[in-house]
């Protein structure tokens, strides 16, 4: 049976480039796996106590009993995987208390990711409880668009989406209830 030669074409194209598919297919894992590189961090740290200072004066102190450092990938941050104890100090010493299950510290810009039962107390005695909560380092400032609960002197307000300085002297919040004493003017 002589087949037409256009079949005859067809036919041998078809086994060339089943040929090739198959034949390039263990190549190109391999070249894969040449741009393969592992995600490990370049620091492993566990039980870190560090104290940050700012002309001899300590502005913080950080525990924590886990710290994976990657400062050697693109974007490095350091990750607290068993969350973290901070105290803050102020120019007068006045410290601010905070505590999360899990934190990501964002080397490039300077937020810290507090994620996990986020509390923070101030030494006059007003506390923040949320689920996330990020610190802008260089601005001093704390925001989440969470749910809140606030607790001072004046009373308990309950709200969603906050942002305030780390001394809690300026708060913005939104979508607030709650009971909270009214000053007198």
């Amino acid at each position: 049976m002589n087949l037409p030669k256009k079949y005859n074409l067809i036919t041998v194209v078809t086994v060339f480039t089943v040929t090739l598919f198959f034949g390039c297919e263990s190549n190109f894992k391999e070249v894969q796996k040449i741009n393969f590189s592992e995600f490990v961090p370049g620091t492993d740290a566990d039980t870190v106590n560090i104290k940050y200072t700012d002309s001899g004066r300590i502005t913080g102190v950080l525990k924590s009993r886990k710290m994976l450092d990657y400062s050697g990938v693109d974007f490095p941050f350091t990750e607290f995987p068993k969350g973290i104890d901070v105290t803050l100090y102020d120019k007068k010493q006045k410290r601010t208390f905070i505590v999360a299950n899990y934190a990501v510290s964002y080397k490039e810009t300077g937020i810290i990711d507090l994620q996990g039962k986020v509390k923070i107390t101030s030494e006059e005695g007003q506390m923040l409880e949320t689920e996330q909560l990020y610190f802008d380092q260089k601005n001093e400032w704390f925001y989440t668009e969470r749910k809140f609960k606030l607790t001072d002197a004046k009373g308990v307000s309950n709200g969603q989406g906050i942002d305030f300085s780390k001394d809690f002297k300026v708060i913005n919040s939104q979508r607030v209830s709650g009971e909270i004493e009214a000053g007198e003017e």
